[in-house]
């Protein structure tokens, strides 16, 4: 019986050596709308935001700049979906490599049949999840806008939402390869350890550039100088930003620390340690384990990161870019009723160095690809920026809101600064209106609130802590430098309350 068996289980082998899988067409070059699932190949997976989240999200943090917000989610969700078609594209072709490898090694070739001659044609149907996607490519971001308009604020609050490495850096250090300062690598190497040094995931990352108008190029007059901060910089960017491989040389690894310190012997003893028998057996152990030094796995000696799946995203405050802007819009004509420019308009009167917050068109909003040439910028660095958009300066509605609505207002950080004392403080309507006005006849933004919020508070944080201080009140009159802030000590807080609400009834807020 047994070499029945064994024949039989031989004859089996035999007939697996030769056996081939025959592939055919089915009728169908798709499933039947019956059979298919609700899920769609387009469909957005679970747990990626949509663009009007991440606007919503952003709106929590930033005060208008509706447009920014719209052009950051869009590339950012652009981004995921990208990133996911991409690698899906990638391992379906290594899929299929590998299977036709395996055909030419076992000498085994699928049989050619010809298809159902009552097929249905593939132009009828719709587009299918075994459908060739194409690569798509990346839309990196220019963000242009004045200081204090919220750009970098902007950066921060998506780098808190996303769940792919996001490194920013600071483009006013960037030199030429071989100069004094850091390199364009540099940003790479932040997305590395942001990703933990894995390469795979820096490959997606998110790299954020600010001040990118310090790298324009810079006439300085002198034939034959090289521009190794300015133009060097862009051609150094160049290839990376359209999608290269960047070498990161990595950093060797070590031994930890003990984890007991560094005032124990191997033994454990301590000089003021003064225990036996029983009790010295049981922490004996955990002395031993406290000196144990965990080896920790020495790093490569560099990292190759292909940069083609990641998102640029640049942001600069372009001081002087309206004057451009203006010069090719405000063209002097002849005629009678031809719009001549005015001799005493002063352009340096109407674009200071900080652009004031005032209602007033943003001609920011006018840029084109020929301005930034002009401001700077070679033509192959701007056509590697397909998606730009830009920042208005904050009205005083908006610096309001900036002072008291937005999570982790000026208003929410200083009331907490003084909670920590003790004392409880509160401003009137009427004065944040005026701080409001201050911010926006001095400029620069958001930046500009505290700054002014720290000389109006300088007395008082001065002279409340540690005193029998409990109360203060900030009115119109303090902020105009009238008066000294109302205190009120311990116990006096219906009257403190009294004065508060009386302000409010009397002066009400004039900014809606």
């Amino acid at each position: 019986m047994a070499s029945v068996w064994r024949s039989q289980s031989r004859h089996l082998r035999r007939l697996q050596t030769f056996t081939r899988s025959v592939k055919t067409q089915a009728r169908y070059d798709y499933v039947p709308q019956d059979d298919q699932s609700d899920r769609s190949p387009y469909a957005t997976p679970a747990g990626i935001a949509t663009p009007r989240q991440l606007a919503q999200f952003l709106d929590e943090y930033v005060i208008g700049q509706e447009n920014a917000k719209k052009v950051l989610s869009v590339a950012v969700f652009n981004h995921y979906n990208r990133v996911r078609a991409n690698l899906s594209a990638l391992e379906r072709e290594e899929s299929l490599q590998y299977a036709e490898q395996l055909d030419e090694e076992s000498g085994v070739s699928p049989a050619h049949v010809h298809p159902h001659p009552h097929r249905v044609p593939l132009a009828s149907v719709p587009l299918h999840s075994h459908q060739n996607f194409p690569l798509f490519e990346k839309s990196n971001v220019l963000v242009i806008g004045p200081t204090g308009s919220g750009k970098t604020l902007l950066a921060r609050t998506l780098a808190r939402v996303l769940d792919v490495p996001f490194s920013v850096s600071d483009a006013t250090s960037f030199t030429q390869a071989g100069y004094v300062g850091d390199d364009v690598d540099t940003c790479i190497q932040r997305l590395l350890q942001a990703a933990n040094w894995d390469p795979f995931r820096a490959s997606m990352g998110i790299v954020y550039i600010d001040e990118i108008d310090k790298v324009a190029r810079k006439n300085s007059g002198l034939e034959g100088t090289r521009d190794v901060g300015g133009e060097g910089v862009q051609q150094a960017l160049l290839r990376m930003m359209e999608g290269s491989v960047v070498t990161i040389q990595g950093k060797g690894g070590g031994e930890a620390p003990p984890l007991g310190g560094e005032g124990r012997s191997r033994s454990g003893q301590r000089g003021n340690l003064n225990v036996t028998g029983m009790l010295d057996e049981c922490i004996q152990p955990i002395r031993e384990l406290s000196t144990y030094r965990i080896p920790i796995p020495a790093r490569p000696d560099s990292y190759s990161i292909d940069t083609s799946n990641v998102l640029f995203i640049v942001s600069g405050a372009f001081v002087g870019l309206d004057k451009i802007i203006g010069r090719r819009m405000y063209k002097g004509s002849i005629g009678f009723t031809a719009n001549l420019k005015s001799s005493s308009d002063d352009e340096s009167s109407r674009y200071p160095f900080f652009t004031p917050n005032r209602s007033i068109p943003n001609i920011l909003d006018h840029v084109e690809p020929a301005d930034l040439v002009k401001y700077g910028f070679i033509p192959e660095f701007v056509s590697r920026l397909p998606s730009l958009t830009t920042l208005a300066p904050l009205t005083p509605h908006d610096l309001r809101r900036v002072l008291t609505e937005v999570r982790g207002s000026l208003v929410s950080q200083y009331t907490a600064l003084f909670g920590y004392s003790g004392v409880e403080i509160r401003f009137s309507s009427r004065a944040l209106d005026e701080i409001c006005h201050k911010a926006a006849e001095r400029g620069g933004g958001a930046r500009g609130l505290r700054g002014i919020m720290e000389t109006l508070l300088l007395d008082s944080m001065y002279e409340v802590p540690g005193s029998t201080t409990r109360h203060v009140l900030i009115t119109d009159e303090v902020v105009r430098g009238e008066r000294p802030a109302i205190y009120w000590p311990a116990g006096q807080a219906s009257a403190f309350w009294a004065a508060w609400a009386d302000e409010e009834e009397k002066r009400p807020s004039q900014i809606v």
